[in-house]
């Protein structure tokens, strides 16, 4: 594994990327590549190096894929090259199949006072956190230092370098109800630990009913924490970001969150 091949991948992560590095680790009898070689899988299928080309990385790749998308972290692939599949190489190959970068994310949709304050206490947290705005005088390294900043428009997000997965605590706040909406509906079907939408209950009961009129599930609204935050009576941005990623922090461990909530609060 060649250090162009490592600071290449190191630059993505850096970056906020996640993907999948594939490692030949055992091989016996005649195999495209040998014990060592590396390919680094993308989410939309791209890659970077080989491990061989032809069907073992073309079934790597889709190994890859589903690895990803189960949320599990590694794997170990055996692959026999025999004539069935068309390979008469007649070898034998192990493949490692390693996630990386997939750690606790926390992502904001909205720049404003509230988020700025949640990015600085998620990162103080541990969490590396991505903050998006459609609002460059928002969203921009100079104002949110502790954060990767995207701004595009909404509908543009996931094609801007943003993917969700099973680590990725999503927080809703943008600078109004229509874009609080299409914040949750662009994150229909996608995977997360955790949704949390900002607002009173008279602000979510409308956002929500607009939303089920529109077609959007029943299943993903009720996945949302809202109001977002433990109910600690919060008033300024800072206390806000106190509240929400308590509440967070605590479903990260497993916290009872009926009881920090209260009995009659709802979701």
């Amino acid at each position: 594994m060649d250090a162009e091949f490592l600071n290449k991948i190191n630059a993505e992560i850096q970056k906020g990327a996640v993907g999948a590095l594939c490692t030949v680790v055992r091989e016996t009898g005649s195999t495209p590549r040998s014990r060592g070689a590396s390919m680094w899988v993308r989410p939309d299928g791209s890659i970077e190096g080989t491990i061989g080309g032809g069907l073992i990385e073309y079934e790597a790749i889709q190994k890859a894929l589903a690895l990803m998308k189960s949320g599990e972290t590694s794997t170990l692939w055996h692959k026999s090259l025999t004539a069935k599949d068309g390979m008469v190489c007649g070898g034998e190959a192990d493949v490692f199949i390693e996630v990386i970068g997939l750690g606790d994310e926390l992502v904001i949709f909205g720049a404003g006072h509230v988020g700025r304050a949640t990015a600085e206490l998620g990162a103080f947290a541990g969490f590396r956190v991505t903050v998006w705005d459609e609002r460059p005088e928002f969203a921009n390294d100079e104002r949110i230092p502790w954060a990767r900043n995207i701004v595009c428009p909404i509908d543009k997000i996931f094609g801007n370098g943003l993917a969700l997965h099973s680590r990725s605590y999503v927080v809703i706040m943008t600078r109004g109800h229509a874009l609080d909406a299409e914040a949750v509906r662009v994150t229909e079907g996608k995977p997360g630990a955790y949704y949390g939408m900002i607002g009173s209950r008279s602000k979510i009961a409308a956002v929500r009913a607009k939303l089920l009129a529109e077609g959007v599930s029943a299943a993903h609204l009720d996945r949302i924490y809202q109001p977002i935050g433990l109910p600690i009576k919060a008033e300024t941005p800072n206390e806000i970001a106190v509240s929400i990623m308590s509440e967070i922090i605590a479903v990260k461990y497993g916290a009872d969150i009926k009881r920090l909530r209260g009995e009659t609060a709802a979701r």
